[in-house]
């Protein structure tokens, strides 16, 4: 099974110029952002996204033309499952990418096989745990495995759960179509969480991380 790269990077270290350099479908969607400092981190995010599929390839960001798939709009989208444009054809990649505080996480596969899956994503663990989210959010065995644990444990154990169902749901491209109180992530192949020493700069505390391949 392909062994995707990882990346971590902080929003404000991205340098950002014309985010027409983003195609036109994330340029539109950049205007319609109201808060600027959720428009910089998007267009961030879009940025670091651009150089590391770049560096994967050995090519320069310019020449990678974004084309994002949603499997209900089809391609060309500013939202769903992002790809590039090199050469006139499709970039030989696998991404996915996540937003979360401040950080964005960038997974890739270079040469993919044939139908192989991917899906990534980042959590803060302050941003998940409002009320009644384990009865929205968890299967009935994820209950029983989050009250096993100190009741100090839990928000960090519920963010890794939350964040294993969002990298799967990536991953087959269902997102939240797909209710996540009946997908059950303990125990599922091809899915883990990321842990500090497989990303370059460690991972900053208050994060967690999921990955899932298929």
């Amino acid at each position: 099974m392909e062994s995707p790269v990882l990346e971590l990077l902080q929003l404000d270290d991205v340098p950002v110029s014309d985010t027409r350099s983003l195609g036109q479908p994330a340029h539109q969607r950049a205007l319609r952002f109201v808060n600027a400092k959720d428009r910089a981190e998007f267009i961030g995010g879009r940025v670091a996204l651009q150089r590391f599929a770049a560096s994967l390839l050995e090519a320069e960001p310019s020449h990678l033309i974004p084309n994002y798939h949603c499997p209900q709009c089809g391609p060309g989208q500013d939202h769903g499952r992002p790809g590039f444009l090199l050469d006139g054809g499709p970039a030989p990649l696998l991404l996915s990418a996540s937003r979360a505080s401040g950080w964005v996480l960038l997974a890739g596969v270079v040469h993919p096989t044939d139908a192989f899956r991917l899906g990534a994503d980042l959590e803060a663990i302050d941003g998940v745990g409002f009320d009644g989210f384990d009865d929205v959010v968890l299967t009935e065995s994820e209950k029983r495995f989050l009250a096993s644990f100190p009741e100090q444990d839990q928000a960090t154990l519920r963010a890794r759960l939350w964040a294993r169902k969002e990298a799967w749901l990536k991953m087959t491209g269902e997102g939240l179509r797909h209710n996540p109180a009946e997908l059950d992530v303990l125990d599922r192949p091809g899915l883990r969480d990321v842990t500090g020493r497989e990303l370059p700069a460690g991972q900053p505390k208050g994060l967690v991380a999921a990955l899932a391949l298929g």
